[in-house]
Parts: C-alpha cells; sequence; structure tokens
C-alpha cells in the first residue's frame, strides 16, 4: 500500500491510529510519502528530546515513511548528519530504520509505481527579510534586532535557525535531475514535489507568487514529462487543479 500526504511541521499527528486508521492493516513494506515539510529535522540541537520523542514514535509506527524536503526543513543537518542510501531504486537519506528523505532529483519505484521526487520552494513569510547573526557586531544587537522587528510585526526568519538557503535548489541538482530522467525516457507515474509548476500556482493563489528558479523549471519541464499525477504540499490546502495537479494537506490518500 501507498499513501501521500501533505506538510507535517514536525506535527504527526495525522498518523495516529486514530485519525490514520488504516494503518492497522499496514506493514513496513508498505508506505506513507509526505510530500514536503516534514519538519522533524528542524531544532538546532540534534539532541532535542522533542525531536527524538516523534521521530521515535513516528518510526515504531507499522508503516515506512518516505518524505521529500520542503522549505521549513533544517538543511544543515538534513544534508550532513545522515547516511546516504539506496532505498526503492533511488538515493535518500536514512533518518531511522524506517524513515527516510527522498533526494532531489531521483526516481523510486515502490510496488511497481514510478515516483520523480524533487523536493524544495522557496519561503514566502520572509517578505521583510532574512536576519543573520553575521551581520552584527555582537549577540546582543542581534537579539534587540529581533525583538524590535517582532515587535513591528515584520514576515522575517533567522538564518541557519529558522531558515535555510538550500530551501531552493542549485543547478547541479537540477542538472542531476534531468539525467536521472533521460534514463527513464522522461516517463514515470507520479511526480512528488513541495511546490508547485509556476503556471499551477498562479492558478491555486489568489494573490499569484513571484516566480522563482524551482517554479520556473517544473514550468519548463512539464511539456517534457510524462506522468499520470502531480503531488505538491506548501500551499495548505486540499484540491485537484486540472485533471493532473493535486494540492495535498490533511488528508492521506491513497494511491492504486
Amino acid at each position: 500500500m501507498i499513501y501521500i500526504t501533505g506538510d507535517c511541521h514536525t506535527e504527526f499527528n495525522k498518523f495516529s491510529v486514530s485519525s490514520f486508521p488504516e494503518q492497522k492493516n499496514m506493514t513496513k513494506n508498505d508506505v506513507v510519502i509526505i510530500c514536503g515539510d516534514f519538519g522533524g529535522i528542524w531544532d538546532t540541537d540534534k539532541n532535542s528530546a522533542f525531536e527524538g520523542h516523534w521521530l521515535k514514535w513516528l518510526d515504531e509506527k507499522p508503516f515506512t515513511t518516505l518524505f521529500i524536503d520542503g522549505n521549513h526543513e533544517n538543511f544543515d543537518r538534513l544534508n550532513s548528519e545522515f547516511e546516504t542510501v539506496s532505498v526503492f531504486g533511488g538515493k535518500a537519506h536514512k533518518i531511522r530504520s524506517s524513515i527516510y528523505h527522498l533526494l532531489r532529483g531521483e526516481v523510486f519505484e515502490i510496488e511497481g509505481i514510478k515516483f520523480f521526487a524533487f523536493g524544495g520552494a522557496r519561503s514566502h513569510d520572509i517578505k521583510d527579510g532574512i536576519i543573520s547573526r553575521d551581520d552584527f557586531d555582537n549577540e546582543i544587537e542581534f537579539r534587540n534586532t529581533i525583538r524590535r522587528w517582532k515587535k513591528l510585526e515584520k514576515e522575517f526568519r533567522v538564518a541557519h535557525e529558522k531558515w535555510w538557503p538550500q530551501e531552493l535548489p542549485d543547478d547541479n541538482e537540477i542538472a542531476h535531475a534531468e539525467e536521472t530522467l533521460k534514463k527513464f525516457n522522461y516517463s514515470v507515474d507520479h511526480v512528488i514535489t513541495h511546490c508547485a509548476p509556476q503556471s499551477i500556482s498562479d492558478k491555486i493563489l489568489a494573490e499569484p507568487i513571484e516566480p522563482d528558479k524551482l517554479t520556473l523549471y517544473f514550468d519548463k519541464l512539464l511539456p517534457r514529462l510524462k506522468f499520470k499525477n502531480w503531488f505538491f504540499g506548501h500551499y495548505h490546502g486540499d484540491k485537484k487543479v486540472d485533471d493532473r495537479f493535486i494540492l495535498i494537506y490533511k488528508k492521506i490518500v491513497r494511491i492504486e
């Protein structure tokens, strides 16, 4: 069995038995795929008791958890702390024995179904900027600026604490995706991303967001890629857009 859902942000209660009773009939051979903003690797302290509790709780579930990264992940830790392994025919970071971070630009075959995975997205809650410790002479000045900005209700994040530049891909990651897709003749069953192609996000949001490197790449990929469905999160809703694009958030949907 394969299920797919949207953003978690470390809030994993959607996987409780009461919310997701289907797990009673699942085994570790069955998977749940999360479309980014997993959030389970977030704290700057890798020994966080809170984080450890929830990762253990999720790892003890009867299914295997797969996730792509969104924009709300601690990329400094996610990309350096965990072993890279092969799983379902693609590369992933092994977070726990049954929790895997699917790397960008890989194709995974699960129960004979091919998934192209490419995480990442641009944060939209940073219109007033990014604050970095490196920009200040001392910790007091840094903290005072944060307090002032919060009082002014500015939308900002702190670099390498609440925001990471790796949220968007570099050229090598996009090139890797192209090389991977060439091997499959640009044909897969499903696409798993966090953000949507720009042309699709424009149909979802009342106020279209500014295009970025990733949404524009997905737009360029669209006419070249054969697929049945494209699943994505990021925009916090559950909605089918056109015939093949599915925004998913709270729902946990089975893929046949």
